[in-house]
């Protein structure tokens, strides 16, 4: 096989459109991922979050004030922590 300019650049040019398909499908599999997590980190927010604050026994059909503000301080809190923990694993310092 001998090379020339244009053999050589039919090559380059296979290989970054095969490079490029490779990024799109890493890109959209991490894009997936980062759902997958934020759907996780939603239902355990919520789930955590209603079973802290909110009756057993409904009473009413909405939420009274003392749950809508524990909900509130619930929520807050929870991505307070989670941000702290997203911090620490990013630096890949130890938690103190």
């Amino acid at each position: 096989m001998s090379l020339t300019f244009q053999s050589i650049i039919e090559q380059r040019s296979n290989f970054d459109t095969y490079f490029s398909d490779i990024c799109a499908w890493q890109i959209i599999g991490m894009a997936e991922k980062e759902m997958e997590y934020r759907v996780e980190l939603f239902n355990k927010l919520t789930h955590t979050c209603f079973s802290k604050c909110v009756d057993k026994r409904y009473k009413e059909g909405e939420l009274n004030m003392g749950e809508t503000s524990c909900i509130d301080r619930c929520v807050s809190k929870y991505w307070q922590v989670t941000n702290i923990i997203g911090h620490l694993l990013g630096s890949g310092r130890p938690p103190v």
